[in-house]
């Protein structure tokens, strides 16, 4: 689990915004951590594309300078994409999350940096969700009262990872990369992206996401972005409960996601480490919903 505070950290980061279809929220907390490694952001309208919207969680390990650095940049990469422009969104996050971690890779200051982050992010254009994951963040969405999965966690004992960890020259010990880290895909990790035969996507560590493509209907209520630090403590069907019941009482997403993080904080920084990580959480509401 890593080391621990004697007393969490319960001071939190809170947003709130809305526009003309969507009411957003997020908080974020460091808990028992030594130090806070989360990032994550809410643009109701991004700055080279006004129709998109954008959101996204970033839980780094090992530092945090990479998941601030992907926190800040990472959107730039999506929108500046040739087939963003084109329409081609699912290939422009691809892209643009490779893109990202090439650029870091490249610089100066991060390079050398042995930290990495996962990246959980939703797009919103034209009535379409795009989700892009690569780690073990996640992202749902509650439509008609129902969970509807937007990601997939990565973790190294999946078959389609697994078998890609070891044809690089990975190995994997007690469900960890090369005994080390707990999930198989992420941005930064260099250590882990050394193969000069194999491509980015092919590395032990790769930073390729895989996207999910959704259109909205007036049955979707909301999408809910989280570090593993909340899906440690709730399932899928518990985070929608709670987050149903808290919209049903005239509850902003902002104090909603405060109240998650807090019913996931453990009472102790207990040896398990469940309810002891930073936690992050966004929420989407759909204005036609409240």
């Amino acid at each position: 689990m890593g080391q621990t505070l004697s007393e969490p950290v319960t001071a939190k980061e809170t947003t709130f915004c809305k526009n003309d279809s969507l009411v957003a929220g997020a908080s974020s907390m460091q808990g028992w951590r030594m130090y806070m490694e989360d990032s994550h952001i809410v643009l109701l309208a991004l700055p080279d594309d006004p129709e998109a919207s954008f959101f996204g969680v970033f839980d780094g390990h090992g530092g945090s300078r990479i998941s601030s650095f992907a926190e800040r940049h990472l959107y730039k990469h999506i929108t500046r994409q040739e087939c963003y422009r084109s329409g081609d969104i699912k290939t422009a996050i691809e892209l643009g999350f490779l893109d990202l971690d090439n650029i870091m890779k490249e610089d100066k200051q991060l390079r050398n940096d042995m930290s990495g982050t996962t990246a959980v992010i939703v797009l919103i254009r034209d009535g379409v969700v795009y989700c892009g994951n690569a780690g073990d963040s996640r992202a749902i969405a509650c439509v008609d009262g129902s969970v509807v999965p937007l990601s997939y966690d990565h973790k190294p004992n999946k078959n389609e990872e697994s078998q890609r960890i070891k044809h690089a020259g990975g190995f994997i010990e007690h469900n960890r990369v090369n005994g080390s880290l707990a999930l198989s895909r992420a941005l930064g990790d260099y250590a882990f992206k050394q193969n000069i035969n194999k491509t980015p996507q092919e590395q032990i560590i790769s930073a390729f996401p895989e996207v999910a493509v959704n259109k909205i209907t007036d049955k979707w209520e909301f999408i809910l972005l989280a570090c593993d630090g909340i899906w440690d403590v709730l399932t899928n069907e518990q985070a929608v409960q709670f987050v149903r019941q808290h919209l049903s009482a005239g509850i902003e997403p902002d104090v909603i996601c405060e109240e998650l993080l807090n019913e996931c904080l453990s009472s102790t920084n207990q040896a398990s480490g469940i309810g002891c990580d930073n936690m992050t959480a966004v929420l989407i509401t759909f204005l036609r919903k409240l």
